[in-house]
């Protein structure tokens, strides 16, 4: 599980090194082809840990690189 949670992390960190914009959780799983909304959850955590994203507390809540 850890080895693909590793691995979607890297598949949203390129989607969102490309988009240049803020994206929704539902972007992000669309743009990747991740299979869940949990599995894209889980990258996001993974990203989130390393410190790699900002969060925009809008309506939808938006994720982007620092």
């Amino acid at each position: 599980m850890t080895e693909l949670i590793g691995t979607n992390a890297g598949l949203v960190w390129e989607v969102l090194r490309k988009s240049k914009k803020a994206m929704t959780d539902k972007d992000i799983k669309s743009a990747t082809k991740i299979s869940t909304l949990r599995d894209v959850h889980f990258a996001l955590g993974w990203l989130a840990r390393e410190d790699k994203l900002t969060f925009e507390e809008s309506s939808p809540i938006t994720v982007r690189l620092k």
